[in-house]
Order: structure tokens, then C-alpha cells, then sequence
């Protein structure tokens, strides 16, 4: 049951290694897509010749990306300025963005996927009652979408992993990165593979596109930080509260244009599933993707999940999978492990950092509900069998003394191995036997895929959880809902003491007959002692002959619509640009294009457009979805007004903050704007993905050369963007603001446009510009 014999098998091959299958691993072989060949000596041989030419020490980081590119002895190199053309290995999609994703597949022509890929199915699964029934409900109601993801992926040679079988990140951790791949990912959380040692980053759909089409993939040259680990984790510290302190020094937008890179003695002290919980989350602080070097324990993994002869060959590669010694990088965090306590970070930001020991006194001063509703463990942040393993382990303390969770308590499992796996080892029963709930092998709450009925909308309340993510409303669409995240094992300990004001290293808990006792500190396996239970066999291997396979989309479908190419550019200024919202304050892409109950349009671009924007503030009534229609003068939703301009010939322009589409890495959050009429978005600074994101579909992501030039602005200006004929690099541009008293300023503007991309704005989106190639 292992995607990568097909890859063994190659290695064996071209290493000369003897080959030796049982029957067993000859049929899984015969069930799993054909090798996406790891060549160590190709990225080998690329990594000596960029280090002749660039002849310093390089980073793990370097390497590994620097080893992909398209042309390593011609391409420039320069951190933090020129654009990278790069190979990467594999493709993963996730089924919310992957339908975009086909979609835009089927629009450009091709036959089949240049490079191996999968589609997961994880997104559409909501979490109402448990795991079986909340599955079966899920094939039901998304029964269109699922048989049009397995058709398209039969028809174009891309793997289907069906509903049931794990999350994405937790699916490729287990059966496809590996040390030193490049793989990119429709999900922002893509970098969980640099716990085996990969660099994994998140995209957009287009990006994908472009490497199933075979074409190189652009990537800003990124910076590289390092963070340096000493000491040792024990204790009540756990791999996720080093993601947790480096997101309060780093803040939500520290790591942009950066890949961290994680070194020091420290750690070989962090499991490998441990390792990847800290890359996953490392997507909140905007970083391009994280990484750890290869060691033991990632080849331990290896081994555990059937690629023990991809560890023996990464051994002997080891060189190119390690940082060189003296290698410099652009900053450097040092975090010793030994003295770093258990975090919990929130409400409403990733960012916002507490000490346990701290936050009830916190919570107290700041007025957030003390109270723990609700405790959710898993995602594909935490959701490994270790982390299982240690919640387990407080759980079964307490159902010694008679206790049970005062919250209600789920457990969501990473993917069908890990389920099978806790409920053959009975950590399963413990936990629903404390009062947990074991939900689907999905994303469920972390993403919003929730119907949660304690509260009602709007009611004030608290919920911790081992997620990546606590913006507002995120997790149960309520905006009162106080969510913050920590690591599993203090989600257990609070969801058994039902209150943040609780630190499990020295308060106590009490006993129905009213003895106190503390808990002592978590304790887990990293890996089962007898291999992983596979569980069900969830994978779909694409036909080798497909031409018969039809992909239906039904033209009066509401979930799924083909796609009509964008508009050109006309060729001239834009004039006159309407300003559809200028937002105030943090705008995430689950602001811009909100999960949730949405999910189920993001194959339907009208559709989903209908949610555009509905969550972000208008700095003119601090209301959200709520802007004036400058036409008539009366207010309504964002999304209608953006449909009356259109259907009025009005061109309009989103106004927008630091940081602007953080988050997801949903392109649906640049197709809506696009669709609706939008042609430039003008903000204090940009989030990497959704910048390339506005790119990839014809947009003009544009930044204020001056800051304070936010302020000059009125919703009811009228503007012009101005030096578009002579569009180029490193070239700014110029808006012209008509303000409604009569009055008029110009202020400069800042875009971040190579040569390649500014063809992307002329054809009126990547997708056209790859027709106009062909």
C-alpha cells in the first residue's frame, strides 16, 4: 500500500541497487503512478555547478531549490530580486483548488500532466456528527464535484485519492515527499513536507497549471532565515511551540519572500512528524516554505511508511541534503528548547503569542471569554500518530481519576493510516472515551467545514485547538468565537480543565470525589512499534489509456462551470477606475474569498464571486459588506455593487493594507476580482501567493510607493492608472486620483511585474499567454 515502490523500484534501477519485491509490493507497484524519477545526481550535479559559480557556502535551502532550476549555469541569481525558473519534481492539489485547477487543465489544451500529480480530497467534508456519517454525507452532497475530480484526473493522467483518505499534507508526508524534492502544492500549508527534509511550497492554481503543462516555474529568488535550535524538547514542549514563539517574533508577515530554514544541534531532538508541524505552520508567518535538514529521523520515517531504500540512498547523498558549514543567512533566530515553554497563540491572529503559564491572566485583563467551549486536536498540522499518541496519554490520566472533558473535545485524523492506526493501537477509544468525538480524516473545523450548534452567531465564546489558523470567523463563521492555537497536548489539558485560566505544569485538576491531582507531563511513541495499518485503499490510479474516459460538466451545474478566457488588455491606460472598497485593517484571503459554506462553489466562478470581499471592513462605515454604490449612490453587498459595475462598463480598483491576502493560498481570492470587473489592487504590501495569484489571472497588484499615500485616498475617488504603454521592471507607475470636490493628486506606485509576467497582463492572464505559445 505505497506510492513509492514505482520510485524504488526506478532507484534500484538506476542506482544499480539489487532488487528484491515480494508479491505483495509487485501488485501495489502495478496500482501506483510511474516513477517521478529521484535523480540525487541530477540535483547533485546542478548544486556544484551554482556553487562554482556563486563560489560560497550554500544553505539547504539553496541547494535544494538552486538544484531544480531550469538552466543552473545560465540562470541569475540574486536573493530577494530576480525570478527563479524552476523543474519542480510533483504536483499536489487538494479538492477545493484542485477543481480550479483542472479547469484551468481542460482550458489549456494538453493531454496529459508533464509531471506526477495527485488530487486529495479533503476540503469537502463537513464535520456535523463523526467520522462515518459525516463521510457518507459528504459523497452525497458533493457526489458532482468527486466524480468530475476522479474523471478529470483519469483523463489526464493524475492520481485520486478519494474522500476518506487524509488530508493532503498528511497523504504527501506519508507517501510522496521525500528529502530534497520540489513540490508544489494548491494548499498553502504545502510546506508540512520540509519535515522530510523537501522544499514544499504553497501556489495557486495557475502556478500548477504551469508545471503540469511542463512549462518552468517562476519563483522570486527568496531570502533565507535561519533559526537555530540548542537544547532539548521535554516535557509539556512540543515541536508545535516552536512555530508558536518564532510566529510572535516574526509576526504574520516576517517570513515573506523567505524560506526558514531550521539548524543546530537542537534538532535531532524533533521527530519527523514533529518537524513537519513546525514547517506547516510556518505558512502564518508569510515564509515561502520551511525546511529542516535530512537526519535520522527522517530516514526512521522512511522506513516506517515503506521507503526505507530512499533513506539509504539519501544517506549517500547526504551532503546535498544538509546546509554547508559557514553558510550565511539573511537572519538569524536562535531558540534553545530546553528553556522554550508551551504556547498559545490568539485570538483572531496567529501571531499574537502567550506563554499557557500567561494567558489566563491575559485573557482576564483583555476581556476574552475564560471558558473553553470547545477543544479540537488534529488537522494537518497535528495530527500525526505521536501527537495522537500524547493527547492520549493525559486522557487516559484523567479516565484513571474518573474525569472526563468539561469542553466538548474532537479528534480529526491526519489521513486513513493514522486513523486505522490509533484505533488498532486503542488510543481512538481513550479519547472518545474522555468525551472526544472522532471526526472524518478531513480539514473539517481548521478551514471551517463545521456546523456547529452550541453557540449562536454572534455569541462570545472560546475555543482552543492544534489548527494553523484562528482568523476571525474561520473555524464556525461566528466572529465572536475567540479561537486560539496551541499545540495538541495542552488542547487536552484545557479541554479536560474547561478553562484557559489552567497551566498544566502546575495547577491541578479535581477529581469527582474531590481528590487534586496534576497531570503529568505527555508522553507519546513517535511511530507504532508494529508497522502503520494502511486502512482502506482510498487511491485511484489513472487508466494508462484514458482517451475514453469522458469529463462531463454540466452546463446548468451551480457547482462546477468551464471557464471563458479573460479579457486583453486594451492597450491603453486605465481610466476613471471606480473604487469598489478600501479596506481597513487586516484583509486575509478568507476576507476576500471566505471558506466554509463557500466551498462548495469553487468550481463555479459566478457563483462563488458572490461571496468577494464580504469579509473585509470598509474603512467608510466600518461595516463589512456594506459599500456605496457610486452609481446610484445607495449601499450594498461588495459583490453586487463589483456585478453593477460591470454590467455598467465601470472599471474598479480594491484599496487595501499591509499584508493584503494572507492566508490560503485559494486563487478564487484573484479569479472574483477578475471576473467581477476588477483590474488593480492597491495595498501597503502583499502577501507572496495571492500577489502571484493577482498576477496569474491579469491583474495589477500594485503597491504605494509611499505608505501614508493609503490615507490620501477617498472610497469616492475616481482613478487612473497611467504608464501602462510602457509597462517593465522595476518600473513605477502612476495614479492619478480625481477626488470628488474637484480637486486632483497623482502618487507613485510600485509593482514587482518581471518581463514573463508583464505578458501575463497583456494577454489578460497566464492561461491566455500559454494558449497564445502553444
Amino acid at each position: 500500500h505505497n506510492p513509492y515502490y514505482q520510485e524504488i523500484k526506478y532507484i534500484k534501477e538506476r542506482f544499480h541497487v539489487s532488487a528484491v519485491f515480494s508479491a505483495k509490493a509487485k501488485v501495489a507497484m502495478s496500482r501506483f503512478e510511474p516513477s517521478s524519477s529521484i535523480n540525487y545526481e541530477k540535483l547533485h550535479e546542478n548544486i556544484n555547478i551554482v556553487r562554482r559559480r556563486l563560489n560560497r557556502p550554500l544553505t539547504l535551502s539553496e541547494k535544494i531549490v538552486y538544484g531544480h532550476l531550469d538552466d543552473p549555469a545560465g540562470q541569475e541569481i540574486d536573493r530577494g530580486r530576480t525570478y527563479l525558473r524552476l523543474r519542480p519534481d510533483r504536483v499536489g492539489m487538494q479538492d477545493a483548488t484542485a477543481q480550479m485547477a483542472m479547469l484551468q487543465f481542460i482550458s489549456s489544451g494538453l493531454p496529459k500532466v508533464a509531471v506526477p500529480s495527485t488530487i486529495h480530497c479533503d476540503h469537502l467534508i463537513e464535520a456535523q456528527i463523526g467520522g462515518a456519517q459525516d463521510l457518507q454525507r459528504a459523497k452525497e452532497v458533493n457526489q458532482e464535484v468527486y466524480n468530475f475530480l476522479a474523471t478529470a484526473a483519469a483523463k489526464y493522467g493524475v492520481g485520486f485519492w478519494k474522500p476518506g483518505s487524509g488530508i493532503i499534507h498528511q497523504i504527501i508526508l506519508e507517501n510522496y515527499a521525500y528529502p530534497g524534492v520540489m513540490l508544489i502544492g494548491t494548499d498553502s500549508h504545502t510546506p508540512n513536507g520540509g519535515g522530510l527534509g523537501g522544499i514544499c511550497i504553497g501556489v495557486g492554481g495557475a502556478d500548477a497549471v504551469d508545471v503540469m503543462a511542463g512549462i518552468p516555474w517562476e519563483l522570486k529568488c527568496p531570502k533565507v532565515i535561519g533559526v537555530r535550535l540548542t537544547g532539548t524538547l521535554s516535557g509539556w514542549t512540543s515541536p508545535k511551540d516552536v512555530i508558536l514563539k518564532v510566529a510572535g517574533i516574526l509576526t504574520v508577515k516576517g517570513g515573506t519572500g523567505a524560506i526558514v530554514e531550521y539548524h543546530g544541534p537542537g534538532v535531532d531532538s524533533i521527530s519527523c512528524t514533529g518537524m513537519a508541524t513546525i514547517c506547516n505552520m510556518g505558512a502564518e508567518i508569510g515564509a515561502t516554505t520551511s525546511v529542516f535538514p535530512y537526519n535520522h529521523r527522517m530516514k526512521t520515517y522512511l522506513e516506517k511508511t515503506g521507503r526505507g531504500e530512499i533513506g539509504s540512498l539519501a544517506d549517500q547523498f547526504k551532503d546535498d541534503l544538509v546546509p554547508d558549514k559557514d553558510c550565511e543567512y539573511d537572519q538569524i533566530i536562535e531558540i534553545n528548547l530546553s528553556e522554550l515553554k508551551p504556547h498559545i497563540n490568539g485570538p483572531f491572529t496567529p501571531d499574537l503569542a502567550h506563554p499557557v503559564s500567561e494567558v489566563g491572566a491575559i485573557a482576564k485583563k483583555s476581556g476574552w471569554p475564560l471558558e473553553v467551549k470547545v477543544g479540537l486536536i488534529g488537522s494537518c498540522t497535528n495530527s500525526s500518530y505521536e501527537d495522537m499518541g500524547r493527547a492520549a496519554s493525559l486522557a487516559k490520566q484523567a479516565l484513571d481519576k474518573g474525569l472526563k472533558c468539561k469542553a466538548q473535545f474532537t479528534v480529526t485524523p491526519g489521513s486513513e493510516q493514522i486513523r486505522a492506526t490509533i484505533e488498532r493501537d486503542g488510543y481512538a477509544k481513550i479519547l472518545r472515551d474522555v468525551g472526544g468525538v472522532v471526526l472524518a480524516n478531513a480539514c473539517g473545523p481548521c478551514i471551517g467545514q463545521w456546523d456547529r450548534k452550541d453557540v449562536k452567531k454572534g455569541e462570545k465564546n472560546t475555543i482552543v485547538t492544534s489548527f494553523n489558523r484562528n482568523f476571525t470567523a474561520r473555524n464556525d463563521a461566528n466572529p465572536a468565537t475567540h479561537a486560539f492555537v496551541t499545540s495538541p497536548e495542552i488542547v487536552t489539558a484545557l479541554a479536560l480543565a474547561g478553562t484557559l485560566n489552567f497551566n498544566p505544569e502546575t495547577d491541578y485538576l479535581t477529581t469527582p470525589n474531590g481528590e487534586k491531582f496534576k497531570l503529568e507531563a505527555p508522553t507519546g511513541d513517535e511511530l507504532p512499534s508494529r508497522d502503520f495499518d494502511p486502512g482502506q485503499d482510498t487511491y485511484q490510479h489513472p487508466p494508462a489509456e484514458s482517451s475514453s474516459v469522458k469529463v462531463d460538466v454540466n452546463p446548468a451545474s451551480n457547482r462546477l462551470q468551464l471557464l471563458e478566457p479573460f479579457d486583453k488588455w486594451h492597450g491603453k491606460d486605465l481610466e476613471n477606475m471606480r473604487i469598489l472598497i478600501k479596506v481597513k485593517g487586516k484583509c486575509t484571503t478568507d476576507h476576500i474569498s471566505a471558506a466554509g459554506p463557500w466551498l462548495k462553489f469553487r468550481g463555479h466562478l459566478d457563483n462563488i464571486s458572490n461571496n468577494l470581499l464580504i469579509g473585509a471592513v470598509n474603512i467608510e462605515n466600518d461595516a463589512v459588506n456594506k459599500v456605496k454604490n457610486q452609481l446610484t449612490g445607495e449601499y450594498g453587498g461588495v459583490p453586487d455593487v463589483a456585478r453593477q459595475y460591470k454590467a455598467s462598463g465601470v472599471n474598479w480598483v480594491v484599496v487595501g493594507d499591509e499584508n493584503y491576502g494572507e492566508g490560503s493560498s485559494r486563487e478564487h481570492a484573484a479569479l472574483e476580482p477578475r471576473h467581477l470587473g476588477g483590474r488593480a489592487i492597491i495595498v501597503k504590501s502583499f502577501a507572496r501567493i495571492h500577489e502571484t495569484n493577482l498576477k496569474k489571472q491579469g491583474l495589477l497588484p500594485l503597491t504605494f510607493a509611499n505608505p501614508q499615500d493609503y490615507d490620501r485616498i477617498r472610497p469616492d475617488d475616481k482613478i487612473s492608472i497611467t504608464g501602462l504603454k510602457s509597462l517593465a521592471p522595476g518600473k513605477q507607475l502612476t495614479a492619478e486620483i480625481k477626488h470628488s470636490d474637484g480637486s486632483q493628486e497623482s502618487i507613485s506606485l510600485n509593482h514587482t511585474f518581471n518581463e514573463t509576467q508583464i505578458e501575463w497582463f497583456k494577454a489578460g492572464s497566464a492561461l491566455n499567454r500559454m494558449k497564445e505559445l502553444q
